[in-house]
């Protein structure tokens, strides 16, 4: 009989010495996989929950402005006009990219070189532009912005207040819809008080004449300050800047000359006898003379050991004898001026010089110096010297420390033409229309120095007798002007003859030449003066010799044109 086997049961692990590792890690990998596919769906619910629900405006706000872009549309800028309206910077419109970026537009100038001392020029706009724009429509990388002249001054208003366009494009970036349009504002137009064909013309007259010379030519009307006439010679163009034209810029930069120096603001130089309205003026004022009061003229006065000639006894080694307040003015005697300053003192000259305008900004609009009226604390606080009575000597014909711009020359003598009322040198135009900018920022502002009537009279006679026989004016001995396209004002039978006040200035140099400074100042016509003229030749030579024929001509220009 055969035994039967015993039934076979299913070991479990620790018994019979089973190996159960194997078992249990295929148990744990499996439940690590079934973790992470939970957790990994889990993330993956949980941002799209966040995508979807939580930020699901704002995604659908970047694909809209994905296909949606906004384009600046670049403001016109305003033009620039002169005082009969002629535009003398302009723009051209600008074109706008499709692709949203701004197309600079550029700007136009007429006679770019004439006036660009007034006009000025524009540049692209650095940071320091940016982040210090005083403007409320705020400049944009990328901008030009107006670095010199009127481009500087009335950046504000020419500017203008961009547009914008908003544009839908497709993935290629073609624009497939406009879907808002902003249009931008012109800038405002700037009407300046300035002839530019008067400026053209002289221009071109001192670039004819003294081409290699530096030259200033200011003139103003007398009755509102205006100025209509503001050449500094050799100038530049500004479209060079405008068109960046690098060779040229540098040019200018390093041209001895200096181009870009405007000198009828910028510029002092020794104004020589045209300062000698001043101690007249505070002499008569403060009761040192009187229209009567005679000082003899000996040919020269000393100072210690150093003498000090009248210019007439230097060149000609005559004297004049016993003269008064309006012959010194007619013969620009320097031994009077010597005297009456001594007798005056520095700080008395220096007080009245001041009450007329030197030694102080007109604040006209540009960049501007001050100039130099010496004092005998001056000296010693600046040059740590004492006042000698040669000091006064000089001062008292505007040499020596004295310095002035070709401006406060000219404000002064448009005083003197407007008999006594003096009016801040104005750059626009008075009294234009609604839609210019001048109409609310160029009207006169004038005031009444405390001079009298009497003491105003006496000085422009004085002036007067200068530009007539026997004076220092001698340019202006006959002067008479006419219709230059008339054949008969050409043969002389319709001249009209113009009385004119002046005053000549010739002031020592320090340049290279030993050249003196030609100066020579004029208001026209006498009774009812529309003009006061200064012009100044640098290193030039004698004031009625250089400066003097130079003035007459830009005032036959101005009056023949009238005519």
């Amino acid at each position: 009989m055969i035994n039967k086997l015993p039934l076979i049961e299913k070991g479990t692990c620790g018994q019979m010495d089973f190996d159960c590792r194997q078992h249990n890690s295929s148990h744990i990998l499996l439940f690590i996989y079934v973790l992470v596919v939970v957790i990994f769906f889990l993330v993956l619910s949980a941002r799209l929950f966040q995508l979807t629900i939580v930020k699901g405006a704002y995604y659908r706000n970047r694909s809209e402005n994905n296909r949606i872009r906004e384009v600046i549309i670049e403001a016109k800028r305003g033009s620039i006009l002169d005082r009969k309206g002629y535009e003398i910077a302009s723009s051209i419109d600008a074109p706008v990219d499709v692709s949203g970026d701004r197309l600079r537009s550029n700007r136009s100038y007429l006679d770019g070189g004439t006036l660009a001392n007034l006009i000025g020029y524009r540049q692209q706009a650095d940071k320091h532009d940016l982040d210090e724009d005083p403007c409320l429509n705020k400049l944009q990388l990328g901008d030009k912005v107006g670095k010199k002249g009127a481009e500087k001054l009335f950046e504000c208003d020419l500017r203008g207040i961009a547009g914008t366009k908003l544009i839908e494009i497709n993935a290629s970036g073609k624009v497939i819809n406009t879907i808002q349009v902003v249009p931008p504002q012109k800038g405002r137009n700037v009407q300046m008080a300035i002839d530019s064909d008067l400026q053209r013309k002289v221009y071109e007259i001192i670039k004819e004449k003294m081409p290699d010379k530096r030259v200033v030519a200011v003139a103003t009307k007398p009755q509102t300050g205006e100025i209509l006439l503001a050449i500094s010679y050799p100038s530049f163009n500004s479209q060079d800047f405008e068109d960046g034209n690098t060779k040229a810029i540098v040019n200018y930069l390093q041209d001895p000359h200096k181009p870009l120096f405007n000198r009828v603001s910028e510029g002092v130089y020794p104004p020589g006898s045209t300062f000698k309205m001043v101690p007249a003026i505070g002499a008569l004022e403060d009761k040192i003379i009187d229209e009567s009061t005679q000082l003899n003229d000996e040919g020269f006065v000393k100072a210690g050991t150093t003498q000090f000639g009248n210019w007439y006894f230097l060149q000609y080694g005559k004297t004049e004898g016993e003269v008064d307040i309006t012959k010194a003015l007619r013969r620009s005697n320097d031994t009077f001026f010597y005297l009456l300053g001594e007798k005056m003192g520095p700080d008395r000259i220096k007080k009245w010089a001041e009450i007329l305008g030197y030694h102080q900004k007109t604040d006209y609009g540009f960049e501007e110096v001050e100039g130099t009226i010496p004092s005998p604390f001056w000296k010693e606080d600046v040059l740590k010297d004492q006042w000698y009575t040669g000091d006064t000597y000089n001062m008292s014909i505007g040499q020596g420390y004295t310095l002035a711009t070709p401006l406060q020359v000219n404000q002064v003598t448009s005083m003197l033409a407007n008999k006594g009322a003096s009016c801040k040198p104005k750059l626009l135009k008075v009294g234009t229309g609604s839609d210019l900018l001048s109409v609310s920022f160029a009207q006169p502002e004038c005031k009444r120095l405390p001079i009298s009537d009497k003491t105003i009279g006496i000085v422009r006679d004085g002036m007067r007798q200068a530009c007539t026989t026997g004076g220092t004016g001698w340019p202006f001995f006959d002067f008479s002007v006419g219709d230059a396209t008339s054949s008969a004002s050409l043969s002389g039978a319709l001249k009209r003859q113009i009385q004119v006040g002046c005053k000549t200035g010739t002031a020592e140099s320090h340049g290279e030449s030993g050249s003196p400074h030609a100066w020579f100042t004029v208001f026209a016509p006498y009774d009812n003066p529309e003009i006061a003229l200064t012009v100044l030749v640098e290193e030039g030579g004698q004031g009625s010799d250089i400066a003097g024929p130079l003035a007459k001509e830009i005032l036959n220009t101005y009056f023949e044109r009238k005519e």
